[in-house]
């Protein structure tokens, strides 16, 4: 029995490690819906119990969500992005915030430093589609066109675990963008236009100065924001969608 038992969970180790395989080598990338449990079968030649404990494994770990009705896909490309994502629900809007600008100020600085040709033209282009995408009813494309414009210029910081650290926080980005651009505000939403613009032309002229400036300004506007929702009527303030009780007071 002990060896039975042992062959058994190696087995089902083995499967774990295909499954996160094709995960974190973005063959299955986040937001993908994996393949069946007997399509599983049939590629990987094991049973359905031992396909079913490995993905069940993986759904534990935050790497694979199951959808009722619908299936399981992918919701973390690998263990730190599920453990960053477990605490992303935990955390407030204002918290997620601040953990943002420190990651999005070395960026900005790095991206002076390092952008080629290339980074500057994609950077132009992630912010017209940004500024195209503002009218758009919904606001759905702003917030995606928001969120690429930010992978950008963190892409063009040239350093692989800044990136990596940084897509983790997507969904808290998202989460942020969103409510602020569904803000009832007084003066409407606020898409910071001019310092987007701004930060843009700062990477393009090497100023790392200004280029963290200018972070530090939409941050400042975006914190604002969040506040004077929060003090009209409480959002859903966790990153994750979860109120928060702590965020009120923080900067």
């Amino acid at each position: 029995m002990p060896l039975r038992a042992t062959e058994r969970s190696s087995l089902v180790g083995r499967v774990i490690d295909q499954l996160q395989t094709l995960i974190e080598s973005r063959e299955w990338p986040v937001g993908t819906k994996i393949p069946a449990e007997p399509v599983l079968v049939d590629l990987l030649g094991v049973g359905r119990n031992t396909v079913r404990e490995a993905v069940r494994a993986l759904v534990h770990s935050g790497m694979l969500e199951p959808r009722q009705g619908d299936g399981t896909y992918v919701r973390a490309a690998d263990d730190l992005g599920a453990a960053l994502l477990r605490r992303l629900r935990r955390a407030g809007l204002l918290e997620a915030l601040e953990v943002r600008a420190g990651l999005e100020r070395d960026a900005a600085r790095l991206a002076a430093e390092r952008r080629t040709p290339e980074d500057v033209a994609a950077l132009r282009a992630a912010l017209r589609r940004r500024d195209e995408t503002r009218h758009e009813p919904g606001h759905a494309g702003f917030v995606d066109a928001d969120v690429a414009f930010h992978h950008t210029v963190v892409a063009a910081a040239h350093n692989g675990m800044l990136a990596d650290l940084y897509s983790h926080l997507t969904e808290g980005l998202r989460a942020t963008v969103t409510s602020v651009a569904h803000a009832p505000l007084p003066d409407g939403p606020r898409f910071q236009l001019d310092s987007h613009a701004a930060l843009v032309d700062a990477i393009e002229k090497a100023d790392a100065d200004r280029a963290i400036r200018c972070v530090e300004e939409y941050i400042n506007e975006t914190i604002a924001s969040v506040r004077a929702l929060q003090d009209a009527d409480p959002l859903p303030g966790r990153a994750g969608g979860g109120p928060d009780r702590n965020a009120g007071g923080r900067s």
